[in-house]
Formats: C-alpha cells, structure tokens, sequence
C-alpha cells in the first residue's frame, strides 16, 4: 500500500481498479473535515474517475471505479443486477460453528440520522450473506507463559454478499454471534480492542469489463 492509501491493480481508458487501505472514505462525508476520500485522491492521477460503488472507511480492499459516463453507466447497471462477483474476507470472534451457510436475515437503517444498522423481519430489505470457515484460531491475551492467560477465540471466514446493502455483513455476522474483531460499531468492547483496524476486506472483485465484453478478475491479497 503507498501513502496515498490505496494501491492500483488495473487500469485503461475506461476504468481503474484499485486496493483501497482501511480508514480512508470511499466518497467525501458530510463537512470539509471529511473531504479527503478514494475518489478525490484518484481524481489527481485519473481524471473524472466516478465511484460506481462503495467500501466502509475502514473495511479494505478491491474497488473499481469509472473513467467516463457510458462506463459508470454500464457497471451501475451490473452492481444493481447483481452480476458482479464480490469476495470478502473477515475475522469474527469466536468459533463459527458450522464450516458454511447462509444468512438471509433483512436489514435496516437502526433510527433516522444513525450510522448503525440493524435486523428488522417486517421493515428490512432483503439482505443475504453466504460464508465459508477457512479457519479456527485461539490468541493468548498477555503473556503466553502466564497461569490462566485470557484467551480469545476467531475464526477467518470468507463471505459472500448476494446483496450489498450498507453494513452488511458486520452485521450480518453480528446477527448469528460472531461479530467482526476490531469493529467499532458492533463489536464488544473485548471484541474491537483484539485488533487494531476492522478486520474485513474486500478481496476479489470479477465482473464483464462493460467496454471489450472479455470478463475480468481482480485480487488485493488479505493484509491481516
């Protein structure tokens, strides 16, 4: 990763693909303070480059982004039919049991003006989440030697999201016990502090390049 926060993996005169890092926005928030974002930075090198879709600031990972107005057009239209192929990759606390499955749980927005999302049967939309077990770990809190050290039990998981609403699979994992280490709004306290970002990031990105038709795949290497 470069200081600029992200690093670029592909680009052509339609699009540009890059590894965002964690704690960067992908667009500018609400005031000047949260100005700086993906989008403006790459704007310097890749000029009129459009956000066709968006990461959490602090969630990291593969994300492509328009150089024109037919192309912005062409992979919105593919994000909204869901003909994009998104792989994740997290650490969730404590041991998933089941090695995968599914979470079809519906989400919405927790009340009017909060960041946080929620599990809601009869307001929800739609939301579902396929996740595989790639591993089950222990840490040792303090020092291994110690008689009775705390220890703290994860699981690496790699998910799946077959719908993309905001939050989605914090709190998707949140749903079934196993919220993401290091997570801020959602995590335990014991949870967050285990690691030192969010632990999720968004791995693979494949999808029909929307000008040659040749399909295309790209890959940002885990870094936690």
């Amino acid at each position: 990763m470069t200081d600029l926060g992200y690093r670029v993996l592909f680009s052509d005169p339609y699009l540009v693909v890059c590894d965002k890092a964690s704690g960067l926005l992908s667009v500018p928030g609400i005031g000047p303070e949260k100005a700086d974002c993906l989008v403006a930075r790459l704007q310097v090198d890749y000029l009129g480059a459009r956000i066709v879709h968006r990461l959490d600031r602090d969630t990291s990972g593969v994300m492509v982004l328009a150089r024109d107005a037919e192309t912005h057009r062409a992979l919105s239209m593919m994000f909204e039919a869901r003909e994009v192929e998104k792989t994740y990759e997290a650490l969730v606390a404590g041991h998933v049991r089941d090695d995968a499955g599914d979470i079809d749980l519906p989400l919405r927005k927790e009340a009017l003006g909060s960041a946080r999302q929620m599990v809601h049967l009869t307001e929800g939309k739609p939301s579902l989440t396929h996740y595989k077990v790639i591993e089950r770990r222990e840490d040792a809190l303090g020092d291994d030697a110690a008689d009775g050290c705390e220890r703290l039990s994860w699981t690496r998981v790699r998910l799946f999201p077959r719908t993309g609403r905001s939050h989605q699979l914090r709190v998707h994992m949140l749903a079934i016990g196993h919220a993401i280490l290091g997570d801020e709004l959602y995590a335990s306290p014991r949870a967050h502090a285990a690691r030192p970002r969010l632990a999720l990031h968004a791995r693979t990105l494949a999808f029909v390049h929307p000008r040659t038709g040749e399909r295309v795949a790209f890959e940002a290497p885990c870094p936690f």
